[in-house]
């Protein structure tokens, strides 16, 4: 077995590694779901962030991101925010990320729960390249061999894969959960835009369904080169916060996060966090010995998903 390079722990239903700070991961325990909030949910590199821009591009009818920092507070990070990064939430009109397990005592049947599964050859390869992208993971000249062995113990940041998809899989048909695959969003883009702007309402699926020019404007926006983009213009603004921003001014969570990652908060490695965005990249990273382990373990732990 590889010894990880972090130390894990868990801060409540959390698994994570002290980049997601104590104090943060409990505000984020102790968040009480607003009656309109929309929450983006996925276990990490499975869709998250071209999830959340299209459904920036429903909230808006297509219009494009002038302001970076808009996008940010309407699309706030639960575990890297807390419930602090959600006082000034417009509803409706945003959506919550977040990679928490299905929790009862933190569900409410009022707000709306979108859950993002991908395959997980493809998530483990995302999930390897997301440790190389950035530095605090120590993890730069590690191998995906190395990184394997971390995914399937469960050995990384939100824990096992199959743990968080089976948390949310008995609740996808119940009414305030839609349940997606980044699979099938990727087969037929446009299906599934119809579908999530239909779940946030009647409001937003009639427009779409009046505007047939919006919903072309939402599918180039979510193309992969311009969730790229928006990627790197958030990334952007996040570093400015936190270096431009007079100290009193800082979020607390901002601060927090810079006093935890220290002298790892150097330029990210390469320039991957939004990749290819094609599904079946894995077969160009497993060994049949890995695909054999992976296939038996997903069908030990999911013998009724498909």
């Amino acid at each position: 077995k590889v010894k990880p390079k972090l130390k894990y722990r868990s801060v409540g239903s959390y698994y994570t590694a002290n980049h997601f700070p104590d104090e943060i991961l409990r505000s984020a325990l102790s968040y009480e779901p607003h009656p309109e909030d929309v929450f983006i949910v996925t276990y990490p590199k499975c869709g998250t962030t071209w999830l959340q821009c299209i459904l920036y591009q429903i909230y808006t009818n297509g219009a494009p991101v002038e302001s970076i920092e808009d996008f940010v507070t309407r699309m706030p990070f639960l575990e890297r925010m807390g419930a602090e990064g959600l006082t000034d939430l417009v509803r409706p009109g945003s959506a919550i990320k977040t990679h928490m397990l299905y929790d009862p005592n933190r569900i409410s049947k009022q707000a709306r729960y979108i859950y993002l599964a991908r395959n997980p050859f493809d998530c483990c390869v995302s999930f390897y390249h997301h440790h190389k992208f950035f530095p605090f993971y120590l993890f730069e000249d590690g191998t995906f061999d190395e990184f394997f062995e971390q995914f399937m113990s469960g050995q990384v940041d939100f824990g096992d894969y199959f743990d968080h998809l089976l948390s949310w899989y008995p609740h996808r048909d119940e009414p305030n959960v839609l349940f997606m695959t980044y699979e099938d969003l990727k087969r037929d883009t446009r299906f599934w835009v119809q579908k999530v702007a239909d779940f946030l309402g009647s409001r937003y699926g009639n427009s779409l369904r009046e505007d047939p020019a919006a919903m072309e404007r939402i599918l180039d926006a979510a193309s992969m080169d311009s969730v790229r983009e928006l990627f790197w213009r958030e990334k952007d603004y996040r570093r400015q916060v936190s270096t431009v921003t007079p100290v009193d001014q800082i979020p607390r969570w901002a601060s927090l996060f810079a006093e935890v990652v220290g002298n790892v908060q150097r330029k990210p490695h390469g320039d991957e966090f939004v990749r290819k965005g094609i599904v079946g990249d894995w077969k160009n990273y497993f060994k049949p010995e890995q695909r054999e382990r992976l296939k038996r373990r997903a069908r030990e732990r999911c013998s009724e998903i498909n």
